[in-house]
């Protein structure tokens, strides 16, 4: 089936409960092709137009759930979102981010998934339309199952306020060329809230927000000045979200493992510290 408009999609879901809708496809692919999934239809979202682009709506930018890595990679698109920007480009070698969409990498919720961590420290909101309309959740409740999607609904949209202030996106791997993160952090300054938003990447199932950390980082910047913050202040910071985000090991746990979790916490230190000097700097 392949649906020209958001309501043929939904319409054709209702029809067929059953189906998988598929946008770029590049993880149902792999999922297909490991033997994990066998979906008795699909239901193609690729000639939905009002998907595949971004608009300005009430201070914010709406996405459309088809918007491709490519697509976000731009530019244009990076003067505006430069965190998620940088976070499609490294999503992967060029035939994947041609592909791969924004919703995808939502609704398959990867935890190495590379723009996630950017719409949680972003908080961006998602809409979800279904055959009894349109709701709006934030994303984190999405991902986290707080608010996970219904029967016959589909991921329309994603709503990201825009602060017009530094973003960073870093992430680690553990080979050199585009590859699966092992680590990411994303980074944003809200001037107007005189806050630091912060989220980890592929450490947990879901991105995590470190909430004490942020507070207390948002305290140690002079936001009536130059942003300058003590270098001390800022390697203490990218050790709080380290702790925060990769707990210790239980106990009894053997040696490998716990040279593991202290190697994955120096890595998370070294990018929110960095993630936190380029966004300042």
């Amino acid at each position: 089936m392949l649906p020209s408009s958001l309501d043929e999609a939904v319409a054709a879901l209702a029809a067929s409960p059953a189906a998988v809708p598929v946008a770029g496809g590049t993880d149902l692919m792999g999922a297909v092709n490991a033997g994990l999934l066998r979906p008795m239809a699909l239901i193609g979202l690729g000639r939905i137009n009002e998907l595949r682009g971004w608009q300005y709506q009430d201070g914010s930018a709406q996405l459309g759930a088809g918007l491709t890595h490519a697509r976000m990679g731009r530019p244009d698109f990076a003067a505006l979102m430069p965190a998620l920007a940088a976070a499609a480009r490294t999503a992967g070698p060029p035939q994947v981010r041609n592909a791969g969409t924004l919703g995808g990498n939502i609704v398959t919720a990867d935890p190495a998934g590379d723009t996630l961590p950017v719409l949680a420290a972003l908080e961006a909101t998602v809409t979800l339309v279904g055959p009894e309309g349109a709701r709006e959740v934030p994303v984190s409740h999405l991902l986290t199952g707080l608010d996970p999607l219904r029967g016959g609904e589909l991921l329309g949209y994603v709503r990201i306020p825009l602060l017009h202030a530094p973003q960073v996106f870093l992430k680690a791997t553990n080979r050199t060329g585009p590859a699966r993160a092992s680590a990411s952090v994303a980074l944003v300054l809200d001037p107007g809230r005189r806050a630091v938003r912060c989220a980890v990447g592929a450490v947990a199932p879901v991105p995590l927000r470190p909430l004490e950390a942020e507070q207390w980082v948002s305290g140690c910047i002079d936001w009536d000045g130059d942003r300058a913050i003590d270098p001390a202040a800022a390697a203490a910071f990218g050790e709080y979200v380290a702790s925060a985000c990769v707990p210790e090991p239980p106990g009894g746990a053997d040696g490998g493992a716990a040279a593991q979790v202290g190697r994955m916490r120096r890595t998370v230190a070294v990018l929110a510290r960095r993630a936190l000097g380029r966004a300042l700097a």
